[in-house]
């Protein structure tokens, strides 16, 4: 289970509006990167919030990889976005790869500011269970 988890609030993009509020160019930036990566994409579900008028509102979406996921939430009205992307590092250190997806999706989102948290899960390999 040892893995990396790296986490983001991204505020205020200025990407273009469709990326937070269209779930099909949404998930094909997501999914689309992750290949880029050498992660392996098994399935995708991003869902389309929408106001009472019917106009497009957030996403939240998620792809999930063969090493483990991407999650990604946006709030259009004010620009902001959550994103984590945790992979395992069990048969092969995917680490680089997930940094790769990380960066490039918050490249292409263009936030003004963030905060960014890189966890380590699990046990490293040097340690001996008791």
């Amino acid at each position: 289970m040892n893995g990396l988890h790296l986490i983001a609030d991204l505020y205020r993009c200025h990407c273009p509006p469709e990326l937070l509020k269209d779930r099909a160019v949404l998930e094909t930036l997501c999914v689309d990167e992750c290949r880029a990566a050498g992660l392996t994409p098994l399935g995708a579900y991003f869902y389309q919030f929408t106001h009472d008028d019917g106009e497009k509102a957030g996403v939240t979406g998620t792809v999930v990889l063969a090493e483990s996921h991407l999650a990604i939430h946006t709030w259009p009205e004010s620009g902001d976005v959550t994103l984590d992307v945790y992979v395992c590092n069990f048969s092969r250190d995917n680490s680089g790869r997930a940094r790769r997806v990380f960066r490039r999706v918050i490249d292409t989102l263009k936030p003004e500011d963030d905060a960014r948290h890189d966890v380590i899960r699990g046990r490293i390999a040097t340690e001996v269970s008791p």
